[in-house]
């Protein structure tokens, strides 16, 4: 399948080198010696995915992704760092702005080409995800012109790809819009004074993050963190509040979304404060268990996140596994958990 492809990079040599094996693969290649003129290329053309080097003249590949992400036509655009660092900060850094791959100079046909393949193939499960998203979308408006804007704004955003362990937002950021995950799991978590981290909140697929802090204008009060690699698409808060002004019928359910949450987030602290260690570990494990869209229903989740999630301290999660284990309630196999008696854990004494 041919595409278009923007290069940009100030290396003539490499510059060229990527042109003739694209160009050879059949697919129209744009060429940019620098950042600024990549920039302005990219808003010409809108090229099917972007390939640019991090240390450019003029402005560097962090300011091209920051000025591309920041610009509604070219912020859905697949994006391709090409470093000759392999430091991992500069590659964090690069992954957490935005970007959706990248390339460690030098790298040979077959990767270049892999990574061009592997990241449309990407692009093309987008609309699939997209599809998805807005039927579960769906139940949020009864307005057919809402709907239909909420569908816009969605398939103008990007789906970012989150690796397991890559933050998403940290606590005190500023609330700059909401998340809906499509496809993996977050967690949101607060620390303790004295270190220990709390979980808030474990979020599979069709669920919404940062909603409260979008509403009241005010920093997220948690941090989100990929549990497992993950798909998100991220709405930025000035398009949610033109469609919240518009249409009431989307703002009213908005707010009783923002309320069923709280709700949750209340019963959970409940639990944590009130309940025993064999009842917080009972729901915890519950809880979960409704979240495995796998037909097996194992839960995939670390001893340090489970003892996060139930408020207690590792060491007593484990012992306490190994009870349930014993009495025939579960089967674990390292971080793998398999629920054997539903019935009597949702019977749980406290």
């Amino acid at each position: 399948m041919s595409i278009e492809i923007l290069i940009i990079e100030d290396t003539a040599d490499i510059r060229e080198g990527v042109v003739e094996i694209l160009e050879l693969a059949g697919h129209t290649v744009y060429a940019a010696a620098n950042g600024k003129e990549g920039v302005e290329l990219a808003k010409r053309h809108l090229p099917n995915i972007i390939l640019c080097d991090i240390m450019m003249p003029e402005l560097d590949g962090y300011g091209v992704l920051y000025l591309l992400h920041n610009s509604p036509e070219t912020a859905a655009i697949p994006f391709i760092f090409l470093t000759a660092k392999a430091d991992r900060v500069d590659l964090r850094k690069a992954m957490e702005m935005g970007a959706d791959d990248y390339l460690t100079k030098p790298f040979d046909d077959v990767e270049l080409l892999n990574a061009v393949e592997s990241r449309m193939k990407k692009k093309q499960q987008q609309k699939e995800f997209y599809s998805k998203t807005l039927d579960q979308l769906g139940h949020l408006v009864s307005h057919n012109n809402g709907l239909a804007e909420l569908q816009n704004i969605i398939r103008e955003r990007k789906v970012r790809q989150f690796k397991k362990n890559q933050v998403i937002y940290y606590e005190g950021d500023k609330g700059s819009g909401f998340y809906i995950v499509l496809s993996g799991r977050i967690k949101t978590s607060k620390m303790a004074e004295d270190g220990r981290e709390l979980i808030t909140g474990l979020h599979a697929a069709d669920r919404y993050l940062g909603i409260a802090a979008m509403l009241a204008d005010e920093a997220y009060t948690d941090t989100a963190t990929a549990v497992e690699d993950s798909q998100i698409c991220i709405i930025p808060k000035e398009q949610i509040e033109e469609l919240l002004t518009d249409y009431p019928d989307v703002s009213r359910q908005f707010i009783k979304l923002l309320a069923a949450q709280i709700r949750e987030n209340e019963e959970h602290l409940l639990q944590l404060a009130y309940y025993s260690v064999r009842k917080k570990l009972a729901n915890g494990l519950l809880r979960l268990h409704r979240q495995e869209e796998t037909t097996d229903k194992v839960i995939r989740i670390s001893r340090d996140d489970l003892a996060a999630l139930a408020g207690m301290a590792t060491e007593t999660v484990s012992r306490t596994l190994s009870d349930f284990k014993t009495e025939g309630l579960i089967d674990k196999d390292g971080s793998l958990i398999t629920v054997l008696d539903l019935k009597r854990l949702e019977k749980m004494k406290n």
